[in-house]
């Protein structure tokens, strides 16, 4: 009795564990037959949300493409009685990022840019004029009619106007746009088309060159003039983004965004902060060599003034010789001087006046 209670206790022990073990001895190669888990039901509503999504956001660059091409016809309207106009297309830097095809690499394949050329129609035959560089604001923006009164004052003194349409410009489609490299190789399109000007247009004295721009226009200004001072007689920037540093400090999210994009720096100025020193104006004031005039205004709500006062600062700093003159709430912000008001053509004469003692316009 005493050996069957002990087998018992025994058999009450292991006898559990082993029904365990036949049950899930039978339910393993059952799950191994089990089907699959049935697929997720179709969403026949989002798939065409996102086909119309694509779509849509493809429409944008078409009526960007359609904007440029009326404003390209309205050049003609409103400047057309004083300037010859043409618009080129003409190879510059290579883009680094573009997808290679049959084995061509980037290096041998340059970006190709369009730009505006206005030349004076009263221009004498066989002149030589002086030319000036005109980059366009953005981020993303293109030259248009905006400028019409600026390039008329401009025809009026005898300049041949070259404005670049350089990587990152709207109106050509997306892969162009998303080309943007701010402060960076867009600075190397706005010299090639100086000098393909200078190669390629009669009408052009190539010993006479300057370089003007607003706002990121103006960036593009300063560090063209900062890197390439054998190429430019004199230089003006107009409330130019002066400090991407301090940009990014103060700008929105959505602003921050437009710099971090994979298809452009790809980092923000916390991850990378000598990449936005780099394409920074203020941090490379110790290279100006050439004549420079700078404008800026207090109630900017674009540009803040503390960018170029950090501009005059470091300019002051390394000891350069330049002239600049901040403007106290003038009428219209970012835009105070392009603008038709007195105040817009009396800031104007100043620099055109700055302008004309370097590169001898036949009028002033």
């Amino acid at each position: 009795m005493r050996g069957d209670r002990r087998t018992r206790a025994k058999t009450d022990r292991w006898l559990p564990g082993l029904v365990a073990v036949v049950l899930l001895a039978g339910a393993f190669p059952a799950a191994l037959a089990a089907p699959p888990p049935p697929a997720p039901p179709c969403d026949p509503v989002g798939e065409r949300l996102d086909a119309l999504e694509r779509r849509v956001e493809g429409l944008e660059y078409t009526l960007d493409r359609l904007l440029k091409k009326v404003d390209d016809v309205l050049w003609f309207e409103r400047v057309g009685d004083v300037a010859e106009i043409d618009k080129v297309f003409i190879p510059t830097v290579p883009n680094p990022r573009a997808e290679e095809t049959y084995g061509i690499a980037n290096e041998r394949h340059p970006f190709k840019m369009w730009a505006y050329v206005f030349t004076p129609r009263d221009r004498k035959p066989g002149e030589k004029l002086p030319l000036l560089l005109f980059p366009h604001g953005g981020v993303h923006g293109d030259f248009t009619t905006y400028y019409t009164h600026i390039v008329r004052e401009l025809m009026a003194q005898g300049y041949v106007v070259v404005a670049p349409e350089y990587r990152g410009s709207t109106g050509y489609g997306r892969e162009y746009q998303e080309s943007i490299d701010y402060g960076g190789l867009e600075v190397d399109d706005v010299v090639a088309a100086r000098d393909w000007a200078v190669e390629t247009l009669p009408q052009v004295d190539g010993k006479r060159v300057g370089i003007l721009g607003w706002s990121h226009g103006g960036l593009i200004a300063l560090m063209a003039a900062f890197d390439h001072p054998d190429k430019f007689l004199c230089a003006y920037a107009g409330v130019p983004v002066s400090d991407l540093l301090a940009r990014m400090g103060y700008q929105t999210d959505e602003y921050r965004a437009l710099y971090s994009a994979p298809y452009h720096i790809g980092k923000t100025a916390y991850e990378d902060v000598d990449e936005y020193r780099r394409r920074s104006p203020c941090w490379n004031a110790e290279k100006l060599r050439i004549p420079l005039l700078i404008h800026a205004n207090t109630n900017d709500r674009d540009v803040n003034v503390v960018e170029v006062e950090h501009l005059v600062q470091a300019l002051k700093a390394a000891g350069k010789d330049f002239r600049y003159r901040i403007y106290r709430d003038a009428p219209g912000g970012h835009s105070f001087n392009r603008m038709d008001t007195l105040l817009a053509r009396e800031s104007r004469r100043e620099i055109w006046d700055f302008l004309a003692r370097y590169l001898h316009p036949p009028r002033r």
